[in-house]
């Protein structure tokens, strides 16, 4: 928390103080919503718009990381009654909450798991569902260990709403009543990806930023074996296309100092700028983008995309779903296990490629940046499975809304 920082403003709220909640109106339903980070907070954007859209629904939205609740205020703040970090969920913290929200219902997004905090649904018989729910491999492993414990805990969960039918097979597997698990898909597929550019848009800001009219290798979300393997694979793009750009979107922008002095040591041959000093006065090699919330935008701007957090050492994975609903042709590494179900879908309708390692994600960038014909493949590839996907929200919203209609 510390090295991120953002967490001044309602720090307090971690302890479950200083809740500023107006008195619920006649008629009217309270829903808690629970996204831990910026990820969830967007793949709950359409969900919550949605929900805000009938007049009765007054939202209280909790976030856990600095990045989803500066996202969140930005995004929501017209249709929430509160924005506050979730409370430590330990007894009197979160019962604080509890006691000072007094909600009809509880969300909570993917794999958010707290025990006090289903615990106190339950002992106000409030109905809490898990939306977009998934256990990644690394989940699944510690929930099974403790599958009793885990049982009794999800036990007071009303519905499970999992992203996919494997996350549905791995609830079931533990125990836990198939009739409170439906499929109801994955929100993320189910965002609209906004602003789409028009071409004269996207060679514009192209320009704006110092890329030129050429092709432009994409780090979305990238962390740091990541960025060094991009300065790589770029030196050897540029030997036979030297009006080739890198775009660099490091998943922590609070590293630039970090990103600085690895582009400082392997790339001081290149013109190299960072987002956050302005507009660049000429040409720019490498961009880096230390910004937040604008990667769907400078997504846009790429001809290839390289997903990142999935070479080793990491290996959960960033999103790829909106470079690929984006139509953009994407690569990413062995380490994708946080989106398991959306990873078969892609490889299988040939919108991605997955790579073994560094040096085989550098070749294929490599062969990628030379085949426009299997780009153009891709590209259409990734609009019809995002086309062919959506649909979560209307199926999360059938599972929701008998519950809303008893309050």
């Amino acid at each position: 928390m510390r090295r991120r920082g953002g967490y001044k403003e309602k720090f307090a709220t971690r302890f479950g103080m200083g809740l500023k909640v107006p008195e619920k109106k006649k008629n009217n339903r309270r829903i808690w919503i629970q996204a831990v980070s910026l990820g969830e907070i967007l793949a709950l954007e359409p969900l919550l718009k949605k929900l805000s859209n009938d007049s009765r629904n007054e939202i209280f939205l909790t976030t856990t990381t600095s990045t989803g609740y500066a996202a969140a205020k930005e995004k929501f703040s017209h249709e929430l009654i509160e924005l506050a970090y979730f409370p430590l969920d330990f007894w009197p913290f979160c019962r604080n909450v509890w006691n000072t929200v007094r909600p009809d219902m509880a969300i909570c997004m993917e794999t958010e798991m707290w025990p006090e905090h289903f615990h106190q649904a339950g002992k106000r018989r409030t109905p809490v569902f898990l939306v977009n729910a998934r256990l990644s491999d690394r989940s699944y492993k510690y929930v099974s260990k403790f599958a009793p414990f885990a049982r009794k805990e999800i036990g007071h969960l009303t519905e499970i709403l999992a992203g996919s039918k494997r996350d549905k097979s791995r609830f079931e597997s533990i125990g836990l009543d198939k009739n409170r698990i439906s499929v109801t898909g994955n929100l993320k597929v189910d965002r609209d990806i906004e602003p789409v550019l028009e071409a004269d848009d996207r060679r514009a800001l192209k320009n704006v930023w110092g890329l030129g009219d050429g092709f432009v290798l994409l780090g979305s979300g990238t962390w740091p074996a990541e960025e060094t393997m991009l300065v790589k694979a770029f030196r050897q793009l540029r030997a036979s296309n030297p009006c080739a750009r890198l775009l660099m979107v490091p998943r922590h922008a609070e590293r630039r100092d970090e990103i600085a002095k690895l582009l400082v040591s392997h790339a001081s041959d290149f013109v190299t700028h960072f987002k956050t000093s302005g507009e660049p006065s000429g040409r720019v090699d490498i961009l880096v983008a230390d910004t937040h919330g604008e990667l769907k935008v400078l997504t846009q701007l790429a001809d290839l995309a390289f997903i990142g957090k999935s070479l080793p050492p990491e290996n959960e994975g960033q999103t790829p779903v909106e470079a690929c609903a984006l139509g953009v042709p994407t690569l990413f590494g062995p380490g994708m296990r946080n989106f398991p179900g959306i990873l078969e879908q892609i490889l299988d309708y040939g919108a991605a490629m997955q790579v073994v390692d560094e040096q085989a994600a550098i070749t294929e960038i490599i062969h990628l940046s030379n085949d426009s014909k299997l780009r153009s493949s891709m590209s259409a590839a990734g609009l019809k499975w995002h086309q062919e996907s959506r649909g979560a929200v209307q199926k999360t919203l059938d599972r929701l809304q008998p519950y809303l209609d008893r309050i």
